[in-house]
């Protein structure tokens, strides 16, 4: 299983240790044919990306794509921001980028408090006392992940169910209507390797990312090897390895739309 490109990498334009550039280089090193610069979406409240902040980081982009020629895509790691399905990317934000990721984070400004208390608060304290939680919580998680994936283009869903829990056939089945990838994040165990075959026998497709904080993490795929290995997960399921390349909906999304 090679791999053939990283989309999802961060940079000090959120949280990350090194530059676009440097990013960009090891996976030139790495011969990935693309690398995804996707730093945390907006509304973090610590480490968000900030709109003013974006015609700089294109222009990284473009320099280190130049200069690798490595296909460097501009996008973001937006935050899902309430049970509804809202993210913090906003339609006025969509023309800036390539590729659109979306996660579940603690740390931001949710839409109400109660999605606040909902989406963070309550999976945090579950997670914490290492309890799956099951009726209510789990079912608002599962319909955030839902609606989110039908009402914006999403390419990729990130480290789902990281501290947070959903009904993982029911978001990849929707996944796999729509058209957007769930990731198997190797910086963090996230699903378990029973889950991983759940979401592939509801149709779901994946992408492997490093979620690289530092540029020596970029194409790293080994916690994605040792959950491939437990899983009877086909490697035919999988778009960024040995050459492939994924299909993405946002980019037809802005064909078609913007």
């Amino acid at each position: 299983m090679i791999l053939t490109a990283d989309y999802h990498t961060h940079t000090p334009y959120s949280h990350g240790k090194n530059t676009v550039m440097e990013n960009a280089v090891a996976a030139q090193k790495l011969s990935l044919k693309a690398v995804g610069i996707t730093d945390h979406g907006f509304n973090h409240i610590i480490f968000g990306l900030r709109r003013r902040k974006l015609e700089a980081l294109r222009k990284e982009c473009t320099e280190a794509e130049a200069a690798t020629g490595v296909k460097v895509l501009m996008g973001m790691e937006s935050n899902l921001t309430s049970a509804n399905g809202d993210t913090d990317m906003k339609e006025s934000d969509l023309a800036h980028f390539d590729l659109y990721l979306c996660g579940l984070h603690e740390v931001l400004w949710y839409k109400t408090p109660v999605d606040f208390f909902n989406l963070s608060v309550r999976n945090y304290f579950a997670y914490k006392i290492g309890k799956r939680p099951a009726g209510k919580l789990f079912e608002t998680t599962t319909r955030a992940y839902i609606n989110a994936v039908k009402k914006n283009p999403i390419d990729i869903l990130t480290h789902i169910n990281f501290r947070c829990f959903c009904d993982v056939k029911e978001v990849a089945k929707c996944c796999a209507d729509y058209g957007t990838y769930i990731e198997i994040n190797t910086k963090k165990y996230h699903i378990s390797p029973e889950e991983l075959n759940i979401m592939s026998e509801a149709g779901a497709r994946f992408v492997i990312d490093s979620d690289a904080h530092s540029a020596d993490r970029v194409g790293d795929t080994k916690i994605a090897e040792q959950l491939l290995a437990q899983a009877g997960v086909p490697l035919e399921k999988i778009d960024n390895i040995d050459g492939r390349l994924p299909n993405f909906r946002f980019a037809e999304y802005k064909r078609t739309h913007l």
